[in-house]
């Protein structure tokens, strides 16, 4: 038997006037408030119309689905945080290894401070997750990342570089969502991601001493 094929997640059109473009954002912004009163198993379409304030036919003309509504969510949030994560690793002004840090203690504020919408948009993800418009936004985020581990690992094979970023990117996620489930302290979560940082210092380190880096133009011995 056949799979069944993935909702369309692309919104229907894009707003080109003011008041359609207010339109959007009043839906999103809806959508936002469902999403983190209800969870993901309780939202609808019909509920974000509601607490727009707007037809279910109008939101129908911007978003096919609530998948699209999920996915449009999903990549602001994702924008948002790519371009936070991606101003600090290009910030020249500190060593590769104080920015690594900064993004360490600057993505775990992140997950805490916005965790109950983060772990509803997780739920969310299998109605989005493998589309290929999610992979194409995920991809667009780790630019920044590329970038950084060529600085730090000039030397090494670019199997090594992914290597690095695939477990620095995919340990951030993983263990900064679990973290950030249980409500913490300010201590805390600076206490929590400065022991991540000394983590990812430690094994970036250790891969530039054995290809022959400076170890100390990284900002820490």
């Amino acid at each position: 038997m056949s799979e069944r094929p993935a909702p369309p997640i692309s919104q229907r059109k894009q707003p080109r006037q003011a008041r359609s473009t207010e339109l959007v954002a009043v839906i999103l912004q809806a959508a936002t408030q469902v999403l983190a009163q209800e969870g993901a198993q309780r939202f609808t379409t019909a509920r974000v119309a509601e607490k727009a304030g707007v037809s279910i036919g109008s939101l129908y003309q911007y978003f096919p689905n609530k998948a699209a509504i999920l996915f449009r969510l999903q990549t602001e949030e994702w924008r948002q945080t790519s371009d936070l994560l991606a101003g600090i690793l290009a910030d020249t002004r500190m060593a590769p290894l104080q920015r690594l840090r900064h993004l360490v203690h600057a993505f775990v504020r992140s997950e805490c401070e916005e965790a109950a919408m983060r772990v509803a948009l997780d739920d969310a993800a299998p109605l989005y997750r493998d589309a290929p418009e999610a992979h194409a936004a995920r991809e667009a985020g780790e630019g920044a990342f590329r970038l950084f581990m060529v600085e730090v690992l000039p030397n090494a094979d670019e199997a090594t570089q992914s290597l690095a970023i695939d477990l620095i990117v995919s340990t951030l996620s993983g263990v900064g969502k679990r973290f950030s489930e249980t409500p913490r302290t300010l201590i805390q979560v600076a206490e929590y991601a400065e022991a991540m940082a000394d983590m990812f210092c430690a094994y970036l380190t250790v891969l530039a001493g054995a290809g022959g880096a400076p170890l100390t133009s990284l900002g820490e011995v």
